[in-house]
């Protein structure tokens, strides 16, 4: 894609959804500043969340609904902080009115959704992207150090579990039909760190679910998320990963996600790391901190992309990846079977 800015300044940022959840809008418009994008407007429904909004930014504009800020505000790119759900339709709106997008993650609840959006960016001449600054998170840059080191040797699975016996909280992502179910929230992170870790295409996906034991306890009912989710990939590599987000273990794992090669394991929690290799009749156990995350080159590489056309790092097709994983897993678990991936 050819510049579309002379300067980073030149970017005029709008995000749809203030405060809510970890104040993701006061730092998605700070990171963006912080990479030379000019905070422009904010659309909220929320009076008391757009004050708040104001008083972060001064002098930024307020709208009560997307549509008014695309209709009156000269905004070029928007992000989309909202609930899962919501990113398809209203990505499809902002690309539609051609505004570059960024979409908070996941990219969206479907593959097919996927395809309308990337096909709507194409067709507008527009970027679009999702906000996986996880990408960039200490633990995966250091696993990726690890793997591609050859310390493990050849990588064989990841395992990717989170969760333990907890009733989901009541609040928009414990309902499936809005956050698409228990896979989706970190699942989409460590499927994520997966897809950087394998370098395979996807070959198929099986997926499992139980259900039940939490709807009477939750404001969701019948719409609370599933108990557990549990998904199984297999690479054209022959390489494979599982995936487990619960709700009803008592016997959580340890580690966050679990790398296994033909000579050790690289275990990881969020801050720390294992590496345990076997080293002839002995195991050798080398524990240390992960480095810092570097989530600032995300807004960085939005920034040069819009201006000089360097290489998205997270393109659409990318963000659909992951994506398809869990819309194959939830299509499996309810067919019961197991299906091909369309998307490598």
């Amino acid at each position: 894609m050819k510049p579309h800015f002379k300067s980073a300044k030149e970017i005029k940022v709008g995000v749809v959804g203030y405060g809510g959840a970890f104040n993701m809008g006061r730092m998605h418009l700070q990171d963006m500043q912080k990479a030379g994008m000019t905070p422009r407007a904010v659309a909220e429904p929320d009076k008391a969340r757009l004050a708040v909004a104001k008083q972060d930014f001064p002098g930024i504009q307020a709208y009560a609904s997307v549509e008014a800020m695309l209709a009156k505000s000269d905004v070029n790119l928007v992000v989309l902080i909202t609930p899962h759900n919501t990113h398809a339709p209203l990505a499809l709106q902002c690309l539609r009115a051609g505004r570059h997008v960024v979409c908070e993650k996941p990219f969206a609840i479907t593959s097919e959704q996927c395809d309308a959006m990337i096909a709507a960016a194409q067709k507008a001449g527009v970027m679009l992207s999702t906000y996986h600054n996880r990408h960039w998170d200490g633990s995966i840059l250091k696993a990726l150090e690890v793997v591609r080191a050859g310390t493990i040797g050849d990588l064989v699975r990841v395992e990717c579990h989170m969760g333990a016996w907890n009733k989901p909280g009541d609040w928009w992502r414990s309902s499936k039909s809005i956050s698409g179910g228990i896979l989706y929230d970190w699942g989409v992170h460590v499927l994520e760190y997966t897809l950087q870790l394998v370098n395979s295409e996807i070959a198929e996906v099986t997926g499992f679910a139980k259900r039940g034991f939490w709807a009477q306890q939750s404001k969701w009912g019948a719409d609370t998320v599933e108990d557990e989710g549990y998904a199984v990939v297999r690479f054209k590599s022959g390489a494979w990963a599982t995936l487990c987000i619960t709700n009803i273990d008592a016997n959580p794992k340890r580690g966050m996600v679990e790398v296994t090669g033909t000579k050790g394991t690289f275990l990881w929690e969020y801050d720390s790391h294992e590496i345990i290799v076997r080293d002839g009749d002995a195991t050798v156990v080398t524990k240390g901190k992960n480095p810092p995350a570097q989530w600032e080159r995300y807004y960085a590489n939005i920034a040069a992309h819009l201006t000089k056309g360097t290489p998205l790092a997270i393109t659409p097709e990318w963000a659909r990846r992951p994506i398809h994983i869990l819309d194959l897993a939830d299509r499996s678990a309810r067919e019961g079977r197991t299906l091909a991936a369309k998307y490598g």
